[in-house]
């Protein structure tokens, strides 16, 4: 339990303070700006990490809960309590800023800029290479995984740095399920699941193949 709370929690944070900065950047004439959204959510994964990884693992996203299962490393009688700690922990925030600011239409929501392919591509691709940094330091050295907040946060904000205009830069099912849903929007959130859920998954046996040749070395 204490697990399911501390991914609640975190996913919490995480679309809070995330969506929260988009809101707020929306509201008041473009303070933070969209560098300082991205940055907003690499420090808020980063901050997560290092604060929840020890208990839950601090995976805050189902993909990538679904992925450590696909790969081994989590057990699958943990995944649907992840996965719904998960949810819940985004909705509340979606609702709680929903409550905080009422005017706003999209609440964070990802919506494409473009074509639905442009985004369903590239919300796949960043999230293959999010999973392969999260698989490796997660995984790897202590000295790896003591600088793994630094490292996923730092692709994250990168990622939202340079496709967020395009597609959103979601990465995460569950930090675009809940401000589709609380907002309405849902029209496009079959990318947003599909995507990242696939590009996850294709990371791990790219990872395993990977590392098979290094240990062979």
């Amino acid at each position: 339990m204490r697990n399911y709370i501390a991914e609640l929690l975190g996913t919490f944070a995480l679309v809070f303070c995330g969506t929260g900065a988009v809101i707020i950047d929306q509201l008041y004439g473009g303070t933070i700006t969209h560098a300082g959204v991205a940055i907003t959510f690499g420090l808020i994964v980063m901050s997560m990490i290092y604060s929840l990884g020890n208990i839950s693992g601090a995976h805050l996203n189902p993909a990538v809960s679904i992925a450590f299962t696909l790969a081994g490393r989590f057990s699958v009688k943990y995944l649907p309590g992840y996965i719904i700690s998960q949810l819940a922990g985004a909705l509340l925030a979606s609702l709680t800023l929903k409550l905080m600011f009422p005017a706003n239409v999209f609440l964070g929501a990802t919506l494409p800029a473009g074509t639905e392919l442009q985004s369903l591509i590239l919300e796949f691709i960043l999230t293959f290479f999010l999973m392969l940094v999260i698989i490796n330091v997660a995984t790897g050295s202590k000295e790896q995984g003591m600088f793994a907040g630094l490292a996923i946060g730092s692709v994250v904000a990168l990622e939202a740095m340079f496709a967020g205009p395009v597609c959103g830069a979601s990465m995460n099912p569950a930090r675009s399920i809940a401000p589709a849903i609380v907002s309405g929007h849902t029209e496009h959130l079959w990318i947003y699941i599909v995507a990242p859920i696939v590009g996850a998954a294709f990371a791990i046996p790219v990872w395993k193949y990977l590392t098979a040749q290094v240990l062979k070395k």
